[in-house]
């Protein structure tokens, strides 16, 4: 790309940045919360994202061929420039739309170096480097009040928990217990300390390292029931050496049924996605009070309104 053109869109980013963060840091200091979004692809141009994490900033880029290699490093620093952020508190990332070529979530870095942060009454550990994402997804912010605030005396069920945000949310809802289940040990790993770190220890707060359909197989042969779940599933997977594959689109009404089996009649279950081309088909499954949530579940600093989708539904 042209050196005028990066300028120019180095300039028009750091403005929009320092505009969105004058305009929100008191109102989310208020909250407690110091994860929040500053810049969503707002101006086409300028294929970007910009998140403020406690005092540090992670700019993504949506890559492009046209950019080049120096497009993001400039972006970055015109940023942090505008913010007055040090140069070892800036985090850049290249998102791809395209992952014929290497994996979309793979390990970037191993510097394994983590910082807290503040979700109103919760805390969380993020890593700002080794991986794509920080462990962290803001833009459930409220859905994890929803989730928190249906939590009490409930046996809550976690799937494709990722580091487990949602668990620390219903445990502070004083769920009577929590399962949390994904098939990376890193994120279950994960999960535990984020759990630890908000006082949640226990033998009624279970992990659990594994496939989520053989989970869910199991649960039901041992006849194991939840009164509440959340289920966010990755929009595809694919594990060849264990025959197993995933693909939201197509295989999300099996998934829903699977939780079904293991969920109290009357039970609310909440499912997600941030597939950006979902085609829910939720016809036919045992489930009343169907609704979508999406628009009360994305928060205010997210100009897409689609980042994902989210659903409530009641077991039959």
């Amino acid at each position: 790309m042209d050196p005028e053109q990066i300028k120019y869109h180095a300039e028009i980013l750091s403005n929009r940045v320092k505009k969105r963060y004058d305009h929100l840091k008191k109102r989310f200091a208020r909250q407690n919360i110091d994860c929040f979004r500053l810049y969503d692809w707002d101006i086409p141009e300028v294929r970007a994202v910009v998140d403020w994490v406690a005092g540090h900033i992670v700019v993504a880029e949506y890559v492009r061929w046209q950019t080049g290699p120096d497009w993001l490093p400039q972006m970055a620093a015109a940023v942090a420039q505008s913010l007055g952020v040090s140069k070892d508190q800036v985090h850049i990332k290249r998102r791809r739309t395209n992952t014929d070529e290497e994996p979309r979530y793979s390990k970037m870095d191993s510097k394994n170096q983590r910082i807290k942060v503040r979700e109103r009454n919760l805390q969380f550990w993020v890593n700002l480097d080794d991986f794509l994402d920080t462990g962290l997804f803001s833009d459930h912010r409220e859905t994890r009040v929803i989730v928190g605030k249906l939590a009490q005396g409930k046996d809550f069920l976690n799937l494709f928990a990722y580091t487990g945000a949602f668990t620390c949310a219903a445990a502070a809802g004083l769920a009577n217990s929590t399962v949390t289940v994904d098939r990376s040990e890193t994120y279950i790993n994960w999960a535990r300390d984020n759990m630890k770190l908000n006082g949640f220890v226990g033998p009624e707060h279970q992990m659990v390292q594994s496939d989520v359909a053989q989970f869910l197989a199991k649960a039901t042969r041992e006849g194991r029931r939840f009164t509440l779940a959340f289920v966010d599933p990755p929009s595809f997977f694919q594990n060849q050496a264990k025959s197993i594959s995933f693909d939201v689109n197509q295989d999300h009404p099996d998934l829903i049924r699977g939780v079904l089996k293991v969920m109290v009649s009357g039970s609310p279950v909440f499912f997600s996605t941030n597939h950006q081309r979902f085609e829910p088909h939720f016809e036919g499954l045992p489930v009343k009070d169907l609704v979508e949530l999406t628009p009360a579940t994305i928060p205010e600093d997210y100009r897409n309104r689609l980042i994902h989708r989210c659903w409530r539904m009641t077991a039959g």
